[in-house]
């Protein structure tokens, strides 16, 4: 008999211990952006390539964004060095380097201690190149005569 206490005791045990992670699972910070893409269209070549994803910790700890990296070296991201607090709003900032001329979409990788730990960002457009200044035609001189030789 004392032996069937101490198995039902020790799957017992296990059981619960089992059962706290996911008990606990709400109490880990996570991340909600408000936007994961962002289009910027048509730019004209040396134009703003800057963007900001803005996101908050809807969790019930403080959220450490960890790293950012992006998929080329044309695009460079930015991210928080202070902890966001619970409730608190922050943002990763993107820029893309807009003197490549063509069509692009770049990805950001955000990895964090948050329970969604690695959130994929996207930016994608066009760059296109400014329009060539034309150069100023000088008026004709009226009643010039070409000499023949």
């Amino acid at each position: 008999m004392n032996r069937i206490i101490i198995v039902l005791a020790i799957i017992a045990g296990f059981t619960m211990t089992s059962m706290l992670p996911s008990s606990l699972q709400g109490t880990k910070p996570h991340i909600k952006f408000e936007n994961t893409k962002h289009d910027f269209k048509v730019i004209m070549q040396n134009a703003d390539g800057n963007w900001e994803f803005k996101f908050k910790n809807s969790g019930k700890e403080p959220l450490i964004i960890q790293g950012v990296r992006s998929s080329c070296g044309c695009t460079v991201a930015q991210r928080p060095s202070k902890p966001i607090l619970p409730g608190e709003t922050a943002s990763i900032k993107v820029r893309y380097d807009t003197r490549r001329l063509g069509v692009f979409r770049k990805t950001i990788t955000v990895t964090s201690n948050a329970e969604n730990g690695s959130v994929v960002l996207e930016v994608r457009g066009e760059v296109k190149a400014k329009p060539k200044e034309e150069v100023p035609v000088r008026p004709v001189n009226e009643g010039f005569t070409p000499i023949a030789n």
